[in-house]
């Protein structure tokens, strides 16, 4: 993962400087912007490989340049971890709903969050499978990252394609959200167990309603991808 470009986007400079020293030191490349204006003209003309975004920023907010960010075709693959202050639960959720990988509260160890920044860095990267799977008419294709239904392009998250990518290799055995989270997001990462919720709503609705019946709820226990009803 050495020599990857992370784009810093906080409005304070100290925290931006904290940050850009920790990553520099772990082998990291970094940009830096001061606000969403500054930070989507870097992230057009650089493509940086992960996004490190502020909740809270002048003018327009970082939530919502990262719901800009993912319903953009060309920016939607690049994983954004968010910045807040903001510790309740409803407010991680909202970020992780529009679609961020993962979020850690202020203040944070420069450790803390090389950590993470590792953890989504990894499970967003290639898959060492390269032959592409094939349920009826859904196709995951690792080489390009890709899933069509039906011969179509699916649009979905990085996290989302991790999730369905351990599904359709592991199909017809129930996971916990545990499991899940060990498997897909990394047994070192900090995650509360309803995010995996919230990752499964978003790739039900990315298969849509012919394709999301494959990813089943089991009572008591998790989820299970099958073909079977």
């Amino acid at each position: 993962m050495v020599g990857k470009t992370i784009l810093i986007v906080d409005d304070e400079a100290p925290i931006r400087e904290m940050i850009a020293v920790a990553l520099e030191m772990a082998g990291y490349e970094c940009l830096e912007a001061e606000n969403t204006q500054q930070a989507h003209a870097i992230i057009v003309d650089r493509k940086p490989d992960l996004i490190l975004l502020d909740w809270m920023l002048p003018g327009t907010s970082g939530i919502e340049l990262a719901r800009r960010l993912k319903r953009d075709e060309l920016t939607d693959d690049i994983p954004i971890i968010m910045l807040t202050a903001k510790g309740e639960e409803d407010n991680k959720i909202q970020g992780l709903e529009v679609g961020a990988d993962d979020y850690i509260t202020k203040p944070f160890s420069p450790r803390e969050l090389v950590a993470r920044l590792k953890a989504v860095l990894r499970r967003t990267g290639p898959s060492d499978s390269e032959a592409p799977i094939e349920v009826g008419g859904l196709l995951l294709d690792p080489i390009s990252h890709r899933v069509t239904i039906d011969g179509k392009p699916a649009e979905m998250g990085p996290t989302e394609y991790r999730l369905l990518q351990f599904f359709m290799t592991h199909q017809e055995r129930a996971y916990t959200r545990g499991q899940l989270l060990d498997q897909v997001w990394g047994g070192n990462v900090y995650v509360e167990e309803r995010t995996v919720d919230v990752h499964i709503r978003r790739l039900r609705k990315a298969l849509g309603d012919a394709y999301e019946n494959l990813v089943q709820t089991v009572r008591g226990t998790g989820y299970r991808f099958s073909t079977k009803s």
